[in-house]
C-alpha cells in the first residue's frame, strides 16, 4: 500500500443482506462524505415499485469512499472534502493545473478498492460511479483501469480533462500534421488508445500503450443529469457522454426536468435499477 493510499480515511462501507455477489463503489460530492451520501441514498433513493438500493439488489456490498479534505481554490481555501482541487465549479476545465495532484491520489485510492473487491468477486460484478465531483472522479478512474467493470453510472457529474482527450480523438488532417510522413512507416495507435494513454498518463500510471481488450473502454455507462442544475450545468453532462461515445463506448444518457443537482426520485433510481438489472 502506497503512503497515499494508507492516508485516506476509511470507506462507508454496508454490507450485502445476503450472499456477496456484487459491490457498488460510489463516490460523494464535493464537500460531502461517503457515510452522509450512502446513508441519505440508501435511505431516499426509492424507485417507483418502493425499493431501495438494499432491497433490489440484496447481494450487494455499497463502498462509500471518503474524500480527503484539501484546501479549495473555488472556496477561498477553505479546508473541505474533496476528490481533487478544482477553481471553478462552474467551469471545470478552469485551471486545471489546480486538479491534477488530487486526482492522482484519489485515483490511486478508487484503483485499490476496486483491486480489494477483486479479490472475492469477478470485475464484471463491481460497478463504479459517484454523484457530482465524485462522479468526475470515479470517470477518471474508471478510464485509468486495465480491465472493464460490469458498469458505471454517474450523476449530475463532468469529466476532467475532457477537453484534452476530445484533442486526442479529433482526426487529424495530414496537412496539419508535421509529423505525417514520419509516422507513416510507425505503429498507427487508434485514438481511443491514445485518449486511455493520456488519462493514465495525468493520473501518473503507466502509459505503455494498451490493447482495447486491457482498457475499461467495454464498460456499459449511464449517465444522469438535471436539466435545471444550477451547480453543474447540463451541458457538462452532455459533453461527457460525446467525448465518452467517442472513445466507442456505450453511453446512456438520462437528462431531467426541473431536476437541479441531485437525483430525480423516482424517475432516475428507476432508471438507475434498471440498467444494474440489464448488466449485472
Amino acid at each position: 500500500m502506497s503512503k497515499s493510499t494508507a492516508n485516506q480515511p476509511e470507506p462507508f462501507i454496508v454490507l450485502p443482506t445476503s450472499t456477496h455477489t456484487h459491490t457498488l463503489i460510489l463516490l460523494h460530492g464535493l464537500g460531502n462524505n461517503g457515510q452522509k451520501f450512502g446513508t441519505k441514498l440508501l435511505s431516499t433513493g426509492i424507485s417507483s415499485k418502493g425499493l431501495t438500493f438494499t432491497s433490489a439488489f440484496p447481494g450487494t456490498k455499497f463502498i462509500f469512499p471518503n474524500a480527503r479534505k484539501r484546501r479549495s481554490s473555488a472556496f477561498r481555501r477553505a479546508v473541505i472534502n474533496q476528490w481533487f482541487d478544482i477553481a471553478s465549479v462552474a467551469d471545470p476545465s478552469h485551471r486545471r493545473d489546480t486538479q491534477v495532484q488530487g486526482l492522482v491520489e484519489s485515483a490511486e485510492h478508487v484503483r485499490s478498492i476496486i483491486a480489494e473487491e477483486l479479490e472475492t468477486i469477478p470485475r464484471g460484478n463491481i460497478v463504479l460511479g459517484g454523484l457530482s465531483q465524485g462522479c468526475a472522479m470515479s470517470m477518471a478512474a474508471l478510464l485509468s483501469l486495465e480491465f472493464p467493470l460490469g458498469g458505471y453510472f454517474g450523476m449530475s457529474g463532468w469529466l476532467p480533462f475532457r477537453e484534452d482527450i476530445e484533442d486526442v480523438v479529433a482526426p487529424v488532417k495530414e496537412e496539419d500534421n508535421p509529423f505525417a510522413d514520419d509516422e507513416a512507416d510507425g505503429e498507427v495507435i487508434e485514438p481511443p488508445l491514445m485518449a486511455v494513454g493520456l488519462v493514465r498518463d495525468i493520473l501518473s500510471l503507466d502509459t505503455a500503450t494498451p490493447s482495447k481488450e486491457k482498457t475499461s473502454l467495454t464498460t456499459p455507462v449511464l449517465l444522469c443529469h438535471g436539466e435545471d442544475d444550477e451547480k453543474v450545468k447540463c451541458k457538462l453532462g452532455e459533453e461527457a457522454v460525446q467525448c465518452l461515445s467517442s472513445l466507442g463506448m456505450q453511453v446512456t444518457w438520462k437528462c431531467y426536468a426541473g431536476l437541479g443537482h441531485w437525483y430525480k426520485i423516482p424517475d432516475e433510481i428507476d432508471d438507475i435499477f434498471e440498467f444494474l438489472e440489464a448488466i449485472l
